[in-house]
């Protein structure tokens, strides 16, 4: 009898223990990563609205968006870009855009060709890679 009081109390400590944790854990941050390696504005644009959306759903502070540029994509953080008024205040909203620095370098392009503002990284696929090892859902538009 006296055991069966012991794991009775050991289990309604336990009861109480989890309930107390799962009440008082943070609410889960929503992470996303999106490739943009067209040269097609329409895609740009896409990219930005489904980033857009996922802030307004989710609410800013409870998403963290990732949009990684390469290739022919990398058009849309360069100083001449169609969207550039958009990137401007994704920036803005929190979104984080950024350019692979292979690219750049294949295509010739320095950091005063791109937007201010611009994050780079070493190699887009590879940032992309990361993201997702670290949990990031991926959107390719």
């Amino acid at each position: 009898m006296k055991y069966i009081k012991v794991w009775f109390v050991a289990l309604a400590l336990a009861c109480i223990s989890f309930n107390t944790t799962a009440a008082d854990a943070p609410a889960r941050k929503e992470k996303l990563v999106m490739q943009v390696s067209d040269g097609d504005a329409g895609k740009w644009n896409l990219a930005l609205n489904n980033a857009k959306n996922a802030q307004q759903d989710y609410g800013a502070d409870k998403i963290d968006i990732e949009i990684v540029t390469y290739g022919p994509g990398i058009g849309m953080l360069k100083s001449d870009s169609a969207v550039a008024k958009r990137i401007e205040e994704a920036k803005q909203s929190g979104i984080t855009l950024v350019a692979c620095q292979n690219t750049m370098k294949a295509m010739k392009l320095t950091e005063s060709d791109m937007l201010p503002n611009t994050s780079y990284v070493p190699s887009g696929v590879v940032e992309l890679i990361k993201k997702q090892r670290d949990g990031y859902a991926y959107i390719r538009p």
